[in-house]
């Protein structure tokens, strides 16, 4: 069936072209608009496919028919022959990303532009940077906003250096998705001048970041830099030379990947072989989910610095920590060191070397966290309070079934589980952030996904396709998504990756038959607050029935990961603001009857206070996430 559909849709396109003259429209979102009313677009294609494939009259879900791609016929006809030679395809692929609305790296050059500091950047993204201030003379400020905002690839050299100026510099690549992105050289060999950076990579998913060289060997002038891949999502970090072998220049780093879901990060060289500066670094890898943490000679060497570190690791979950030289062989000065890895749940934590080998250093190290090992540390000069050798007693504790249970919901979002009595009129209850974070993409038209390469034994020839290089973030995202794709199902699932809206409808209606109707929160209003429960309606009577649920994959083009859902109950509910009960929002909520084969450690558990099989569970459908069910 799939070939003879991909055979027709090939000869209409050709049919199109033998045509003297045709006007392409620009899509709108109804049926009669735009590409949508012509046939010989992917949107029009995929109308058709849903008239034929789902049985009944319902309106139709324009949510999911306006994920179909954007092309045009002429677009359509073109990438559907270039497709047909990937290496024709991948010499293209730039406009094929574009046109197609995709998620691709973008092809970038260095550049070998050298730009003055009397220039102040307000924004600049998509681009290779090279050389911005250096060597200039005399007083003045240098100031750089917005570089690299929501792009994906880039790299920065040599921002103020060998200049007496102030330099500012403000929000590198926020709010970016799977992005690799290089500093080297911030106020490096500067004579004087202040250096203050603010908010490198917040908010980013999947990053690849690496950082080198801030404000090293600088003399007098005093450093500051605020927020370092805040509330990022996976991906990895790495930091190298913070003020080394500077001189009497005082510095400040405040929040080192703080709130940060499973991020790899290291951190070297610190204040290293500093002559008289004062260090001070706030919140290294504190309320981190599972981090994986490496921070190597803070103040090493060092000459009279008094040294200040606060918080590391604080207050996080699991995660394996290691932190090599605290002010080993430092002259003199004096050393402060307060929280380490006061952890709600055990990691692994090792510290080595704590002001070793100093010379009459004064040093105060105040509770050092979990578990597992601490070394070398100098047992004459050195205060040391509160080493705890267990789990901390940080977060409550509450009473599950007759055991004393630690209760670490804080790492689960208010309202991201709840139980389905909730589900009434009148509730007032949190909503967690539902809002799509993920780039905004559209499915490949499936004539054109069949031909690419869509497994883990062709990933080198996929990776060409797409211009992702063997150790990219984009090449982890892909091969990521195919080995997703095809892990095993659990017991009881039954998965497919839809890779075009045709298969996804195809994977639907095999599980749940053709009368089905498709469904999602109709917005993101009431978003990390609370909410008050409207009108509710039980899908199907409200009786336990199966669904299918579909759920974004980071792919270059728009993939869903869809399994068959058994014993759930589908709700849909009007959701009010709880001030004014007026109408904010139209949700969908499913509740998991089973959970017997949930794993314990389930953040639903954790939330909710029980285990597996004992209580349902309940959640909200997410934006661009869906759930499909048999029609009423």
């Amino acid at each position: 069936m799939h070939n003879k559909n991909l055979v027709s849709s090939y000869f209409l396109l050709v049919l199109l072209f033998s045509l003297p003259s045709f006007n392409i429209v620009v899509a709108g979102d109804g049926e009669n608009s735009g590409d949508a009313g012509n046939p010989f677009t992917p949107k029009g294609y995929l109308i058709r496919y849903w008239k034929k494939h789902v049985s009944n009259d319902l309106p139709k879900p324009w949510f999911l028919l306006n994920k179909a791609s954007p092309l045009n016929a002429a677009q359509y006809a073109t990438y559907t022959k270039l497709v047909a030679d990937q290496n024709a395809l991948t010499t293209h692929l730039q406009s094929f990303c574009s046109s197609a609305n995709l998620m691709c790296a973008p092809d970038l050059s260095p550049s070998l532009v050298k730009h003055t500091g009397d220039i102040h950047f307000t924004t600049y993204g998509n681009k290779n940077f090279t050389n911005y201030g250096t060597n200039e003379p005399g007083i003045g400020v240098n100031s750089f906003k917005n570089y690299s905002k929501d792009a994906s690839v880039n790299s920065f050299r040599r921002y103020g250096r060998g200049s007496p100026r102030d330099n500012k510099f403000d929000n590198y690549a926020p709010d970016g998705n799977v992005i690799e992105q290089s500093f080297n050289s911030y106020s490096t060999n500067t004579p004087g001048g202040s250096g203050q950076f603010t908010n490198y990579a917040p908010n980013t998913n999947v990053p690849d970041l690496r950082f080198t060289a801030y404000s090293d060997q600088g003399t007098g002038g005093e450093q500051e830099f605020k927020t370092y891949l805040e509330q990022g999502n996976s991906g990895g970090q790495s930091f190298k030379g913070y003020g080394k072998n500077g001189n009497g220049a005082d510095s400040k780093f405040t929040s080192y990947g703080n709130e940060t879901n499973v991020a790899a990060s290291t951190f070297t060289n610190y204040g290293q072989n500093a002559n008289g500066e004062n260090q001070n670094f706030f919140s290294y890898g504190t309320n981190g989910n599972n981090p994986q943490n490496n921070f190597n000679n803070y103040g090493v060497g060092g000459n009279g610095p008094s040294e200040t570190f606060t918080h590391y690791r604080d207050e996080s979950n699991v995660g394996d920590d290691k932190f090599i030289n605290y002010v080993k062989d430092a002259n003199a000065g004096e050393a402060n060191f307060t929280n380490y890895g006061q952890s709600f749940n055990e990691g692994t934590d090792v510290f080595t070397t704590y002001g070793k080998g100093g010379n009459d250093p004064r040093i105060n190290f105040k509770t050092y966290g979990v578990n597992n090992t601490f070394k070398d540390y100098v047992k004459d000069t050195a205060t040391f309070s509160n080493y705890q050798n267990e789990t901390s007693d940080l977060a409550s504790s509450s009473e599950v079934d007759g055991r004393k249970k630690v209760n670490n919901n804080r790492w689960v979002e208010p309202g991201k589980f709840f139980r389905e009595k909730m589900l009434k009129s009148g509730t007032i209850m949190p909503m967690p952030d539902i809002k799509d974070k993920m780039p905004k993409r559209s499915f490949l038209p499936r004539v054109i996904a069949a031909k690419l390469p869509f497994s883990t034994s062709k990933i080198d020839e996929l990776k060409k396709i797409f211009h992702a290089a063997n150790d990219s973030q984009v090449a982890k995202m892909i091969g990521d998504a195919l080995s997703e794709c095809e892990r095993a199902p659990s017991a009881g699932e039954t998965k497919r990756c839809a890779n075009s809206a045709e298969d996804m409808i195809d994977f639907a209606t095999s599980v749940l038959g053709r009368n089905v109707v498709v469904r999602t929160t109709e917005n993101t209003k009431g978003s990390k607050g609370n909410i008050m429960i409207g009108a509710v309606k039980g899908i199907n009577g409200g009786k336990v029935t199966k669904s299918v649920s579909c759920h974004q994959t980071l792919f270059p083009y728009l993939l869903y990961y869809c399994h068959s859902v058994p014993k759930v109950r589908v709700y849909e509910a009007d959701i009010l603001d709880p001030k004014s009960k007026a109408k904010i929002n139209h949700g969908v909520a499913i509740c998991h009857v089973d959970t017997s084969l949930w794993g314990p450690k389930h953040g639903a558990f954790i939330a909710l206070g029980s285990g597996p099989g004992k209580i349902e569970v309940c959640h909200w459908i997410f934006e661009n996430d869906m759930t499909w069910a048999t029609a009423d």
